[in-house]
């Protein structure tokens, strides 16, 4: 009887382990609560490890040291794993490469509304050379007293957004600053009336009017709370068919990690036919939210996509920006024009 329920308790443990490393397995990666808690799999590793390390000091108890040894090789597997899949994506790169003629520097920053100063948003996109700056939860107001100081700066730039409401508060708006460069921009009806976009917050889509620069999405899903989960899921979908076209980059605060998009990339891509390049360029691995933990322990919930007509060369996470205010830390990418 004791051999039996060691048995049946060491594969509850396994299951258990198994749907919290590879929940997409399972399909149960955007179900609550299992999606809020693979968001931090830096911690999900730790308490993994900790329970291996528990269930050892249990395997001194004799009658319990069968069942205990076989839960420290379930856990420790599965922290192990959950530590690989970290590594793989990238741990930290900080350092960007030399920005060319044809580099793309996309900047993107969930400024949490009034938090951040419009000053502070300004001197680092100017201080990244950035090119698209993706700004959720700021207004248009703040966005345009940003371009106007990157204007003062040498950096001249065109403000877009989309918001809901009216309500001039910074959640339900977005705002999208484009180098005057790349050509002229207009934020498409369907953004700014909501008959398209994201369900909760809004997003912009940016179509370029004259030159050939790629479309831009300034994305914004709902967070999934346990009352909006549908609404972030069907987000997460909507944002998927905004790569659906060539030429795209898509970069926000999509409140998802990597695993949360499990199955909705197609040829090969991460979300839709996007590729999540801070996984493709040392920094997938990095916590972008909150900033009141270390970024290793963090989420990275914040992104930007871009389809294959784009090359990723390099990203980084600003840790340095903690105390701005913003409960998200910025992130740059540097991207290059596809060759062929």
């Amino acid at each position: 009887m004791r051999r039996l329920f060691g048995i049946i308790v060491a594969l509850v443990f396994a299951a258990g382990a198994a749907v919290l490393t590879w929940p997409g397995v399972f399909g149960l990666e955007r179900t609550f609560p299992l999606a809020q808690i693979i968001s931090f799999r830096a911690a999900l590793g730790a308490a993994l490890a900790a329970a291996a390390v528990l269930a050892l000091l249990f395997a001194l108890i004799r009658p319990l040291r069968a069942l205990a040894l076989t839960s420290v090789v379930i856990f420790g597997v599965a922290a192990a794993a959950n530590g690989l899949m970290i590594v793989q994506r990238g741990t930290g790169d900080e350092t960007l490469p030399d920005k060319t003629a044809t580099s793309l520097r996309v900047m993107t920053w969930n400024t949490a509304g009034a938090a951040t100063s419009a000053e502070s948003i300004a001197q680092f996109a100017v201080d990244m050379q950035a090119d698209v700056v993706t700004l959720p939860e700021t207004t248009i107001d703040t966005g345009t007293r940003v371009a106007e100081l990157m204007r003062d700066m040498g950096r001249p730039m065109w403000a877009h957004h989309a918001e809901y409401g009216g309500t001039g508060w910074g959640a339900t708006s977005t705002t999208v600053l484009i180098r005057p460069e790349l050509g002229d921009y207009s934020v498409i009806d369907s953004s700014l009336d909501g008959s398209s976009n994201t369900s909760t917050v809004p997003s912009a889509v940016a179509m370029p009017v004259s030159g050939d620069g790629p479309i831009i999405v300034a994305a914004h899903a709902v967070a999934p709370r346990e009352d909006y989960m549908t609404q972030w899921r069907s987000d997460l979908t909507w944002l998927a068919d905004q790569c659906a076209s060539d030429n795209v980059i898509l970069a926000g605060d999509f409140n998802a990690t990597i695993d949360h998009m499990n199955g909705l990339g197609v040829d090969g891509g991460t979300l839709g036919r996007c590729r999540d390049t801070t996984s493709e360029s040392g920094n997938g691995g990095v916590g972008t939210w909150p900033t009141d933990i270390p970024a290793v322990l963090g989420a990275p919930i914040d992104h930007v996509m871009a389809t294959p007509d784009w090359t990723v060369s390099g990203s980084i996470v600003m840790r340095t920006l903690d105390g701005s205010g913003s409960d998200h830390r910025p992130l740059v990418v540097q991207l290059e024009r596809t060759a062929g």
